[in-house]
């Protein structure tokens, strides 16, 4: 399979933290992460920002461990190509803030910047991000740049532009793993060069089982309604059909067909029974750990606090816990994972499904609703059908989305074992 080269939107996040090690642990031939753009979500973004600079310098002392050790170095994408980091929205659209922090931790990592503070950097990189704090910190801090990732104070949403605009059209894939807001004000800011994406793999939304924030919604969705539905809408062949109403007056101008964005799903439908069992990742890392791995034992901290919490959060359902209760969900790196194996045949998808994000309801905010009448449709050229509010049923109307139905043979079970092989090197 030729080189993938990626954006990653995330929030970390554990399981966001779990699919950039993955990506970064690649060989650099396979994947390059071009840009990784960050965004509220699980928790708020100088949190987020704290998390994604600790990941980068836990690696280093691991490449450092690794290299004293005589261990294979790994990583290999990220030795090559340190990717760029930069600091997008800090709350949604429209509508009211929420995060995750119940289950990820105020810090969104289970509490690791306490329980293991000798992991986490001083805060001596956050002017970086920072265009004044850059200006006044003047040549004295210039000595201050981490090797293994570029700092941007350009905001998220346009090095995704940058990006997008210098690289080859239809070459990126964005990975969007948390709340879809940085992607919607590129989209609104240069929807020409946003549709340059090769296509924009989302983990988001649930649709035919309950949710994980309300019975109904996806965290991420339910986060920035307003910007899943517009970025939902970018792949109708009619997006003012879609478009939620907006207090702020954003719109979609025509698109011309051939310029209709390409959006993969992997709703919770697929993603829950993709797991990590404990007993698969202390296999692997409990060992590390007690040989001195920085990234074994920083990993340890935060997944420990994460299956405590799974234990506090769950009950029992006839007599026992769901599986999916017990074992961490594997969400994020499964998109991850279907970027590096997008060519095996065992992927099914549900093609150009008409699925739509509730914007505003007070009970339905992030829900992604779709048809399950069983009335005739209509092609594109036909009229419209009577009692058909809002053109459900018409063929030139609605959004058309690539839901992922199915992974290959064994990934449920297997998926886990690639990620902590890839990730620890062992």
């Amino acid at each position: 399979m030729p080189l993938q080269k990626v954006i990653i939107d995330t929030d970390p996040g554990v399981d966001d933290i779990l699919a950039l090690l993955l990506a970064l642990s690649s060989p650099a031939d396979e994947l390059r992460v071009l840009l990784i753009s960050l965004t509220f979500g699980n928790i708020d973004i100088q949190n987020v920002l704290r998390n994604t600079v600790a990941m980068f310098h836990v690696l280093e002392l691991e490449r450092e461990w690794r290299l004293k050790n005589g261990k294979k170095l790994g990583y290999g994408t990220l030795a090559a190509h340190p990717p760029i980091v930069a600091v997008g929205a800090e709350g949604p659209l429209e509508g009211e803030k929420l995060m995750a922090d119940y289950f990820h931790g105020t810090d969104g990592l289970g509490g690791v910047h306490t329980t293991a503070p000798h992991f986490t950097p001083q805060d001596s990189w956050a002017h970086l991000f920072d265009r004044e704090a850059q200006l006044e910190a003047g040549e004295t801090r210039k000595r201050h740049v981490p090797r293994n990732f570029r700092p941007s104070n350009v905001p998220a949403h346009r090095e995704m532009l940058r990006v997008l605009r210098e690289e080859e059209e239809g070459t990126v894939t964005i990975i969007a793993v948390g709340p879809l807001t940085n992607l919607a004000l590129a989209a609104e800011e240069d929807l020409d060069t946003f549709l340059r994406a090769k296509e924009v793999v989302v983990m988001g939304g649930v649709i035919d089982m309950e949710g994980n924030s309300t019975p109904v919604a996806e965290f991420n969705h339910y986060a920035c309604a307003y910007s899943a539905a517009r970025i939902y809408a970018l792949t109708s062949p009619n997006p003012q059909s879609t478009l939620p109403h907006s207090r702020s007056g954003f719109t979609i101008h025509s698109i011309p067909s051939a310029k209709r964005l390409n959006l993969v799903l992997f709703p919770l439908d697929i993603t829950t029974l993709h797991l990590l069992p404990q007993t698969t990742f202390s296999d692997a890392a409990t060992a590390l750990g007690e040989a001195g791995s920085p990234l074994a034992n920083w990993c340890s901290h935060f997944l420990a606090a994460t299956y405590r919490k799974m234990k506090e959060l769950y009950t029992d359902v006839d007599g026992g816990r769901r599986v999916q209760d017990v074992h961490l969900s594997l969400h994020d790196p499964m998109c991850v994972y279907y970027v590096l194996t997008r060519d095996d045949p065992g992927w099914r998808w549900w093609r150009n499904r008409d699925v739509r994000v509730e914007a505003a309801g007070q009970w339905t905010r992030g829900m992604c609703v779709v048809d399950r009448r069983t009335r005739r449709a209509v092609g594109e050229e036909e009229e419209l059908v009577v009692g058909d509010v809002y053109g459900w049923l018409h063929g030139g109307l609605g959004n058309r989305v690539q839901q992922v139905v199915g992974s290959p043979a064994g990934a449920e079970v297997e998926l886990g074992r690639w990620l902590v092989g890839r990730v620890f090197g062992c």
